[in-house]
C-alpha cells in the first residue's frame, strides 16, 4: 500500500531522540499525523527539572531544528496553558489572562503538544513570513491539535500557504 503524502513528508524530516524508550521511529509514528515541517529536523531530549516537570521546546531557526524535550523521570502533572488575553479597560496597560488546566499523562502527549506549539512558531515565520513570538496562538493551536486524531486531514486548507511537499524552504524576512 503506497503512503499517504503526509506520511512521505514525514519520511523525509530528519528525526533524532535521545530520551530512553522513545526512539526514533517510535517518536515519528506519534507525530505521523501532525504537518511536517520541511525543510528542518525534529530532535526530542530529555529535560531535567528541579522542582517539578514543565513544558519546555526551542525552535532554532538558524540551525533548522525544533527540539522538544521531555521531562525526566517523567511523571503526570497538571500544566496551565493560557490561551488568549483580552486588555482590560483603563490607562495602565494589564490584561485578563484565559487558561486551561491540561493533565499531561504521558510522554507521547508531552511531545506531541510541545511539537504542535513549535510547528506553529515555524509556520508563521517560515510560512506567513511574519513574527513568530506569538505564544497565545502556538497554545491555542497546541491545544486544538495534540490530542485529536488526524488520519484524513488536509493540512493546507487548515494552514493558508502550507505545503508540506515544497522544496527548497524559502528564508522567512
Amino acid at each position: 500500500m503506497p503512503l499517504s503524502p503526509l506520511r512521505r513528508s514525514w519520511a523525509t524530516v530528519p528525526l533524532r531522540s535521545r530520551v530512553t524508550g522513545v526512539d526514533a521511529e517510535t517518536l515519528r509514528h506519534w507525530l505521523a499525523d501532525l504537518p511536517p515541517p520541511p525543510g528542518y529536523a525534529v530532535s526530542a531530549r530529555p529535560l531535567r527539572y528541579r522542582q517539578a516537570p514543565h513544558l519546555a521546546a526551542f525552535c532554532w531557526y538558524e540551525d533548522r531544528l525544533i527540539e522538544l524535550q521531555v521531562p525526566e523521570p517523567f511523571r503526570a502533572w497538571d500544566e496551565r496553558v493560557y490561551y488568549r488575553a483580552r486588555r482590560k479597560p483603563g490607562r495602565r496597560l494589564a490584561f485578563q489572562w484565559f487558561s486551561r488546566r491540561v493533565r499531561f499523562r504521558t510522554r507521547r502527549e508531552v511531545l506531541r503538544f510541545v511539537y504542535c506549539h513549535e510547528f506553529y512558531h515555524w509556520y508563521l515565520r517560515e510560512v506567513r513570513g511574519g513574527k513568530a513570538s506569538a505564544e497565545t496562538a502556538c497554545d491555542r493551536f497546541a491545544l486544538a491539535h495534540f490530542r485529536a486524531r488526524h488520519a484524513g486531514v488536509d493540512w493546507t486548507a487548515l494552514l493558508p500557504g502550507y505545503d508540506p511537499t515544497r522544496r527548497p524552504l524559502k528564508r522567512a524576512a
